[in-house]
């Protein structure tokens, strides 16, 4: 096993979706409700659109190495010390060195696995590492990718009681440790560290900061949907800002989707309905009841609006496919050439049968023990029907899967989230929340400022994660805007450490 030392001792002389946790019912019976919980992620437009899929290998630039990460960081029982391999990467390429007091943009990689597409799609650190002169350092999610505990996937997840460490904090305390122990090896004690995640990796970098500000001295944060927890956001907001999304780019196609729900109802109770609704979606597979087309429907519409990202837009996509459609044909008819819009010319579009991946997996554990997300539908002023998030389904659903309910106010009594403004600014600083507000999971993010240092930055038409992207020269001028201020901002932050730490020293 190489160490990150010997890789860069040639430096130191040179002087670092939900898209629907709605609980989404997918179908229920009176024992128990069935849920899907789909993972936030900031590379859902990258993964959706194969024209931006990067097709070049990861830059020799880029090295991996593994820490003997502690399994449980908060007890002293035997078992506790149990170590694991944790995977990172490092890339020194334009790091300015350990005796410059270069500095170290930590990203905080969440529920996926550290690899080629994570690295390649997360451009904001390449983009602006030689200006920083930094290091830049991914550190993976435990549970996630390389990172198992108990030797393998399958021992990891075997019940509830392995599952057990698989949460935010004892992911924040890996981060730490390895943060501290790669600046002890380079000898870089002084070098300035800022955490920056995307999604539920934003909320883990502005929760580093709360939780180890002798670590990182600031934390930019993407897309993080701090405050929607507990009833601190109305379940409603995500689905609303869907539905606006929608009715900006067309008011007809909004009021087509919005229309063709009681539709697909109707054509559902009559006889060889649910055929005629196979025919028409072209299913993979004949459907059994209309929720499962809805639900496939709701996935698509809030996926389009979440990952909105220029120049495609595929909000623009799907409404482009219902608008052209013939104007003699149907509501579902048109309503199907937005899904062919959406997605290209397939055999078939809807239940197609997929595998669960690792991360849906593991995704699922955490919203169900403590990233309870109560995104739902209550209110007739979205283009969709009622879908209501009730936590006793929801918890039901947990029981029913790992024997265990959620804990669903732990996020905030753990990090806060009440009165975020009020409690912040006493002791708060140097964090960037960045939004852009046709991302549906902006209605559960910071969009006003807190403090001079705790601030929010946020776009008109930015999407999910967008500022995170590599930059293209087809980009909006408000996106190269956004990222100008973040990163003008973290000088700021930077600069202000050198001055203290100067003035430290000549004390």
């Amino acid at each position: 096993m190489k160490s990150p030392i010997s890789s860069l001792q040639s430096w130191l002389p040179l002087n670092i979706f939900l898209i629907i946790s709605t609980s989404v019912l997918i179908s229920s019976t009176s024992a128990t409700t069935i849920f899907d919980i789909p993972r936030l992620s900031p590379l859902g437009g990258i993964l959706q659109d194969p024209e931006t899929v990067f097709s070049a290998n990861v830059s020799d630039d880029f090295e991996t190495f593994y820490y003997n990460q502690t399994l449980d960081h908060f007890n002293y029982m035997p078992e506790s010390y149990s170590t694991f391999q944790q995977r990172y990467v490092i890339n020194s390429k334009y790091w300015g060195g350990a005796n410059r007091s270069a500095p170290i943009l930590a990203y905080l990689v969440a529920e996926a696995p550290l690899d080629s597409t994570y690295l390649k799609a997360i451009g904001f650190l390449t983009d602006n590492a030689a200006e920083f002169k930094a290091l830049l350092l991914y550190i993976e999610h435990r549970y996630y990718g390389e990172s198992i505990p108990f030797g393998s996937r399958t021992e990891a997840f075997r019940n509830a009681s392995t599952l057990g460490y698989f949460n935010s904090a004892q992911a924040l305390a890996d981060y730490a440790e390895i943060i501290l122990n790669l600046k002890e090896q380079l000898q870089a004690q002084y070098s300035p560290v800022i955490v920056i995640g995307g999604s539920y990796g934003g909320m883990l970098a502005s929760w580093f900061r709360l939780k180890y500000p002798h670590i990182a001295i600031g934390a930019l944060a993407s897309s993080a949907p701090i405050l929607y927890f507990d009833d601190i956001t109305p379940q409603d907001g995500f689905f609303s800002v869907v539905t606006k999304d929608f009715r900006e780019a067309s008011e007809t196609c909004y009021q087509t989707i919005k229309d063709s729900w009681s539709i697909i109802d109707e054509v559902a109770t009559k006889p060889d309905g649910l055929s005629v609704l196979s025919k028409t979606f072209k299913t993979c597979d004949p459907l059994s009841s209309s929720s499962g087309l809805k639900s496939n429907l709701v996935s698509m519409y809030a996926h389009a609006a979440q990952y909105n990202h220029p120049p495609n837009y595929p909000v623009t996509t799907i409404c482009g496919g219902i608008d052209g459609a013939p104007p003699e044909i149907d509501i579902l008819d048109k309503v199907f050439a937005g899904v062919v819009a959406y997605s290209g010319n397939r055999t078939c579009y809807v239940n197609a049968p997929q595998n669960i991946s690792e991360t849906t997996l593991g995704w699922r554990w955490q919203t169900c023990t403590e990233m309870v997300i109560p995104i739902g539908i209550t209110n007739i002023n979205t283009m969709f029907q009622p879908r209501p998030f009730i936590l006793s389904n929801f918890t039901e659903g947990c029981r029913s899967i790992y024997g265990l309910p959620p804990r669903p106010h732990w996020v905030t009594t753990y990090y806060g989230g009440h009165d975020i403004k009020v409690i912040l600014q006493r002791f708060g600083s140097n964090i960037i929340f960045s939004n852009g507000l046709k991302d549906p999971y902006s209605s559960g993010g910071v969009l006003v400022n807190i403090s001079n240092s705790i601030v929010a930055i946020h776009t008109v038409n930015g999407s999910h994660c967008l500022d995170m992207h590599p930059a293209n020269q087809t980009d909006p001028e408000w996106l190269i805007t956004q990222r100008k201020a973040e990163v003008n901002i973290i000088k700021g932050w930077i600069t202000n450490y050198y001055f203290d730490l100067l003035t430290a020293f000549r004390q």
